[in-house]
């Protein structure tokens, strides 16, 4: 996300600047690297990666379904959070997670496309002939060390390959889905703080209460953040370090012997005190680690160092103290669960904390939502979502994607969550289904990760794969007892993602096995020319493609309808690669066609790359390029020839230049305009 804006950022691998190399140059690099620069940026995370995960206490306790829970139950629960936060938090995420980093970049669609690059399973045909050259890309060395048995398995077995991208769509369709649980619950949950002093408010107002701000938020979208977003970090870290104060004042007063609760054997009896009931709370408890993928998916956008110092030196000692500060309010207090948070905060701080509440609140609602404009723009990108509308909403920060699609669907989604459930717990459930499935999907990559490019033996692999296979599985199949009571929202938007995302995968490739079986050849093209009723005419005409051998069948069309070709005519191909980033040195590849005045070009990206606007931006840029390999590609030829040949290119980009493109080209997901930088 970017650093000044607080806004996820998808769209550049580089916080700091970067390389020729390709290598990635992190944020605190910019400030010229030390221990205080990583200070600073650490500070910066609070109020972009963490607004999920530091505001859990707000539902966490009323997600519960406690029925008179005892001291002993309060203790287990704790238990249980307290391992929770420390296992898949700090020892999952910020131990292992944090490392398997592609090109700098983080989370679900980064492990695949990190897979992708190291073994040839991509499916889409013009990916899956590119699979070696993005392996050999991304990694010189790939090809000439022993290759793991599990990757050759995968390659050789079209469903294993299917089973992968299936399990990498369905981590984007679960964000997704967070971003309309998240902001939806997080709103909800502080608005319901009213109701504490003021308890004629019907719980229905505050459900229209917080229905219209999350309205009036989702409506600020399209003028984006950058005139607020400096608030972003100062007030999320308002809430990190006020919670955990409240926390001590709550455990010295109510119960100083909170922390025995972190011996195993509370969580031991708890559930063998309450069998299946207990097991069943595992859904609430979940929800104490909602947002952690946030410091993996993020990490591109900052860096480790920051991330790890912000998590193990703020956020989680945060909520240990804050969890712990409102068991022991609830040991005391046993039936107040349903207004966990509220309900331990002192009189004389009420107000002041329901309104770092409710900003805080407001603040981790807006990342999620900037979460999932990126992650569709990421989608259209890589061609996996149909072209909706992903604009830039500042000329000057990178990171501030808006999709108008988008935002007024999870607006109504939002508003009819908040409205149709209401109730906290149902909220609960279905956020505990995202929660728990994203993680488990982040367990299964990052082991293929550890045993197909970081080489780790299986059985030492397995050590990391099976306890929290188990420890998440364990979640999971609590959660999903919750299906009829909320948990079916994220599987019916997941399902309906995944099918548009599928329907317009199969309908992709349906598309470029048609044109390469109607490609136009350059024999064919060259016949043609030389016929006399066919005229070149001044200009220049870029045709786009999304074949790479041969040529477009739109240009037999063009051709028989024109009956004329520009003098200066560049077949423009738009090519993905499986890295984040591509170096603007391999940027723009151009080749002679051998026919006068006909030239290929390929442009390549990565799913990080950032689009700019500025039609004549992307024209210049290309025919600098051409003029460049015409001077570099000379050899043979006659001075005079090359002279005319660049003074031909330039003649045509004077008369103008001509874009005829599918409508389903790669490019056209953007406005017209839209260009590399």
């Amino acid at each position: 996300m970017d650093l000044e804006t607080g806004v996820p950022l998808p769209s550049r691998l580089h916080v700091g600047g970067g390389s020729s190399d390709g290598r990635r140059v992190h944020g605190a690099d910019r400030y010229n690297g030390g221990r205080w620069k990583d200070m600073v940026l650490a500070y910066r995370t609070l109020g972009v990666v963490f607004g999920g995960l530091v505001t859990s206490p707000l539902y966490v306790y009323p997600s519960m379904n406690l029925k008179s829970p005892t001291e002993q139950d309060y203790l287990g629960i704790y238990g249980i959070m307290f391992w929770t936060l420390t296992l898949i938090g700090v020892v999952k995420y910020v131990c292992i997670a944090l490392n398997a980093d592609d090109h700098g970049e983080g989370g679900t669609f980064a492990l695949y496309s990190l897979l992708c690059r190291h073994t040839n399973i991509g499916i889409l045909p013009s990916k899956k002939a590119d699979s070696v050259t993005n392996a050999a890309h991304a990694n010189p060395s790939v090809g000439t060390e022993k290759r793991s048995r599990l990757g050759i398995f995968i390659e050789r077995s079209m469903t294993a390959r299917r089973i992968v991208l299936f399990i990498a769509i369905l981590g984007m369709c679960m964000l997704i889905g967070d971003g309309i649980l998240t902001p939806a619950i997080s709103v909800l949950s502080a608005m319901d703080g009213l109701r504490g002093p003021l308890p004629s408010i019907h719980k229905s107002a505050v459900e229209a209460l917080s229905a219209a701000v999350l309205i009036a938020l989702f409506l600020l979208q399209k003028y984006g953040t950058a005139r607020v977003s400096f608030l972003f970090s100062p007030i999320m870290a308002s809430w990190t370090f006020t919670t955990p104060i409240i926390g001590v004042y709550s455990i010295l007063r109510y119960y100083p012997g909170i922390f025995k609760a972190i011996s195993p054997k509370y969580i031991v009896h708890f559930f063998l005190r309450n069998g299946k009931t207990g097991w069943q709370l595992l859904g609430g408890t979940a929800l104490c680690i909602t947002g952690s993928e946030a410091m993996f998916a993020d990490l591109g956008h900052f860096n480790k160092r920051s991330i790890q110092i912000a998590f193990l030196f703020s956020i989680y000692p945060s909520l240990v103290l804050t969890y712990a500060g409102q068991t022991a309010y609830l040991i005391r207090n046993p039936n107040d669960h349903n207004d966990g948070f509220y309900k331990f905060v002192p009189g004389p701080v009420y107000w002041p904390m329901f309104t770092i509440a409710t900003l805080a609140a407001i603040v981790a609602s807006q990342s999620l939502i900037s979460a999932t404009f990126s992650v569709i723009k990421q989608s259209v990108v890589l061609d996996y979502f149909p072209r909706v509308k992903v604009v830039h909403t500042s000329q000057h920060k990178e990171g501030e994607v808006y999709s108008p699609e988008t935002n007024y669907i999870l607006m109504l989604l939002c508003v009819a969550v908040i409205l149709g459930f209401g109730d906290g717990k149902e909220l609960g459930n279905a956020f505990g289904v995202v929660v728990i499935l994203v993680m488990l999907i982040t367990t299964i990559l990052l082991t293929l990760v550890m045993i197909i490019i970081w080489r780790i033996p299986i059985i030492v692999s397995a050590l990391y794969f099976v306890p929290f296979s188990i420890l998440e599985g364990a979640y999971a199949s609590a959660v999903c007892t919750k299906i009829l009571e909320g948990g079916w929202l994220p599987f019916a938007v997941s399902i309906v993602l995944a099918f548009i995302m599928f329907g317009w995968y199969y309908g992709r490739q349906r598309k470029l096995e048609y044109e390469m079986a109607n490609k136009i050849t350059l024999e064919w093209l060259g016949e043609l020319l030389e016929s006399s009723e066919i005229q070149r005419v001044p200009g220049l005409c870029f045709f786009y493609s999304n074949i790479q051998d041969g040529l477009t069948p739109i240009l037999g069309h063009y051709i028989q309808n024109t009956r004329s070709l520009h003098r200066v005519t560049i077949f423009t191909t738009l090519r993905y690669l499986l890295v984040a980033k591509v170096a603007p040195n391999e940027r723009i590849m151009i080749t002679r066609l051998g026919l006068d005045g006909v030239y290929g070009c390929m442009i390549q990206y990565g799913y990080a790359d950032f689009l700019n606007h500025g039609g004549d931006d992307f024209v210049t840029q290309v025919t600098n390029s051409l003029r460049a390999h015409i001077d570099n590609s000379s050899e043979g030829l006659s001075p005079a020839y090359v002279e005319e040949e660049i003074s031909q290119l330039e003649r045509a980009k004077e008369a103008g230049a001509v874009h005829v493109r599918d409508r389903h080209c790669p490019l056209w997901g953007f406005p017209f305009d839209s260009v590399w930088r």
